[in-house]
């Protein structure tokens, strides 16, 4: 009796280690209660060998998809005569005008097998069973009664569901449509091979450089100036789209250049909106600090303004807030702080001390002298109420790389402070570190400068810096307009809503 279901489609389902296959029964023994199936698919895959076994025990559902007609089962289950059929589309038992079953079949497909939802107007059409299906739908039922008592398989009530084949389910009746065209239409849907998809890869970078773009742009440029569209006022780019805090109105054309000096800048710098800042002299620079402490802006309110200004670029280079977070548990980032006997140095201890109430381990090299600057003396008081670290050798320092090393060693005047055993020291060790470096208000002649610099701070104007200075950034120390206009300098601020603002070379 079990040879009678040779030919049927079935779906099994091994639970979740094994998955689920689907394939034709091919073999059915009753002693060693085993299943086998033909040109099997696995999870929708077609499997690579043409047939596979099953043990009652590892079955967890059996699904009968499509059963054949009495008589055609070797015809259905021959795998030789099965080259162009593949599980899930098969043998399809239809009526025939005088009731009995006659085999129908459909065009064959190399996909897996699907469900097929059912068409809603099924319900209308004329439905008729034949005496074959109903026998064969009483001894399905009770041989799959019989695997479940004997080796524990469970059937659901639904797995004879609208898209699976049922012993007692008939195919209506088609209108509309005839079988050829049918036929054709299944055939240009499901009528590809799977084996005869190219392997290769589509080559994305070959065929993309055989697209010459400025050839195509010329010769849409060319095509707009011969037919006069721009010069008809054919509006050729989509119109300018303004942000939040744009004005769409203008009263006054920008002016670019809004600073000006009273000698010809021998470098010129620009902002991130296209403003033109000039560089000035080391004397002119030294004359606007020197009437700005005159009108009140003292060297302690300067020395504060830096070390603010050079602390918040210093924090911002070290992460910002995504690493200075206060829920973040991780080191906390080391800042080596260079600095000398003058008032750069008093701008760097200014900055560390900052730097250090925001949670950065700062480690400050100040060389050992018998009489310091009064600034210095203040600043380094201040700073010793810190978490900071002192050092005045430089055997003190890290051996490892630091986040960031900030330089403040050089100084316009004291060039006889480089030839110091503790300065080539310092520079030696900074040179060897691996850390990126800033440099505070660094000297303008590129033999002065010690240490290369990533980064480098100007005060109010900058100097006309070379490349060892690394990028330029300006801060502002709170110098009045009307303080500009008395040394000759014609000044409108730059620096917008920051007090902090990147230069770039023109």
């Amino acid at each position: 009796m079990a040879t009678d279901w040779l030919g049927s489609i079935v779906s099994i389902n091994c639970g979740e280690s094994l998955g689920v296959y689907q394939g034709r029964v091919s073999a059915v023994d009753q002693v060693s209660q085993t299943i086998s199936l033909t040109r099997p698919f696995h999870n929708g895959v077609k499997c690579l060998v043409p047939e596979v076994t099953f043990r009652a025990g590892d079955i967890t559902e059996l699904k009968i998809l499509e059963i054949p007609g009495p008589g055609d089962s070797r015809q259905c289950g021959d795998s030789q005569q099965m080259d162009t059929t593949t599980p899930g589309v098969g043998c399809q038992v239809g009526p025939s005008q005088n009731g009995t079953g006659k085999v129908l079949k459909k065009p064959m497909s190399s996909s897996a097998p699907q469900n097929i939802p059912r068409r809603p107007d099924m319900k209308s059409q004329e439905l008729l069973i034949s005496p074959q299906q109903q026998c064969s739908k009483s001894y399905m039922d009770r041989h799959m009664e019989t695997l479940s008592q004997s080796k524990g398989f469970r059937r659901r009530h639904n797995s004879w569901s609208s898209s699976s084949r049922h012993p007692n389910q008939v195919t209506p009746k088609k209108s509309g449509l005839k079988n050829g065209q049918m036929k054709s239409k299944d055939d240009e849907c499901f009528g590809d091979d799977i084996d005869e998809i190219p392997d290769t890869d589509f080559d994305f970078e070959g065929n993309l450089a055989l697209f010459d773009k400025a050839a195509v742009f010329e010769e849409i440029e060319t095509y707009e100036r011969r037919s006069g569209s721009r010069s008809r006022g054919t509006p050729s780019e989509k119109p300018a789209r303004y942000r939040h805090d744009e004005n769409i109105l203008e009263a006054e054309p920008i002016v670019y250049r809004r600073i000006l000096v009273p000698h010809s800048p021998h470098k010129e710098f620009c902002t991130d909106s296209g403003l033109v800042v000039p560089s000035v002299s080391y004397e002119l620079h030294k004359k606007l600090l020197a009437v700005a402490e005159k009108h009140g802006l003292s060297l302690e309110r300067r020395l504060e303004m830096t070390g603010v200004c050079a602390s918040q670029m210093a924090l911002s280079l070290l992460g910002g807030p995504n690493r200075l977070n206060p829920k973040n548990v991780h080191q906390r980032p080391t800042v080596a702080l260079l600095c000398g006997p003058h008032v750069k140095g008093a701008q760097g201890i200014s900055c560390g001390r900052h730097l250090s109430n925001h949670d950065v381990h700062v480690i400050l090299f100040l060389p050992n002298f018998v009489k310091m600057l009064e600034p210095i003396t203040n600043e380094l008081s201040l700073f010793c109420k810190t978490q900071g670290q002192q050092v005045s050798s430089v055997k003190d320092l890290p051996a490892t790389p630091v986040d960031l090393v900030i330089n403040c060693l050089d100084c316009h005047e004291n060039a006889f402070l480089r030839d110091q055993p503790w300065y080539r020291a310092v520079v030696d060790w900074a040179n060897q570190n691996r850390a990126p470096v800033l440099s505070i208000d660094p000297p303008m002649s590129e033999a002065e400068l010690a240490i290369d610099a990533k980064w480098s701070l100007a005060l109010g104007l900058p100097l006309p810096l070379g490349e060892r200075a690394g990028r330029v950034y300006l801060c502002d120390i709170g110098i009045p307009q009307k303080v500009f206009q008395e040394v000759g300098i014609n000044y409108h601020s730059p620096f917008g809503c920051k007090f902090v603002i990147p230069l770039h070379s023109t």
